[in-house]
């Protein structure tokens, strides 16, 4: 993870991996009021995540995120298999992945925490509030927490 509280700190590495394209639009709006330097990437199924995170395909040349932000309810593979996936593979494993979804049930909270996630975020219905979590959770992830250092030298 690159310190980016200090000048010229290349931006925090983000991977959304999102199909609603108002939630996309929320949460790059949130990111961009907030404090932190960042680079958005967006993808819109489980499929896509897995090849972006193993640059596959048209993903060959993106750089390895500091972090996802992953919903559960995705196209193709849904959010329990990519993370499940992602958490098998020693070379990705370390990277954080914060579940950002809809769902309030029990079992897919337990489920998450089971595989690994590193958090688990409800999405609020109202935008103000969901813009407010979605800070809430940049202040925290990028000014208290400490991220393990990027795999890569990009």
């Amino acid at each position: 993870m690159r310190d980016s509280d200090t000048a010229g700190a290349e931006p925090v590495r983000i991977l959304l991996v999102e199909d609603n394209p108002g939630d996309v639009r929320l949460t790059e709006e949130a990111f961009k009021q907030g404090r932190i330097e960042n680079d958005m990437y967006v993808v819109s199924d489980g499929n896509e995540a897995l090849d972006f995170l193993t640059q596959r395909g048209e993903y060959a040349d993106m750089p390895q995120p500091d972090l996802v932000l992953l919903d559960l309810n995705l196209p193709g593979k849904d959010g329990e298999e990519v993370l499940e996936e992602l958490k098998a593979d020693p070379a990705l494993r370390s990277i954080p992945i914060i579940i950002l979804t809809s769902s309030q049930a029990e079992e897919d909270i337990a489920t998450s925490y089971e595989l690994h996630a590193n958090a688990y975020l409800t999405k609020p219905v109202d935008p103000d509030e969901f813009i407010e979590t979605v800070r809430a959770f940049e202040k925290f992830w990028f000014s208290v927490v400490r991220l393990p250092p990027g795999v890569d030298s990009q």
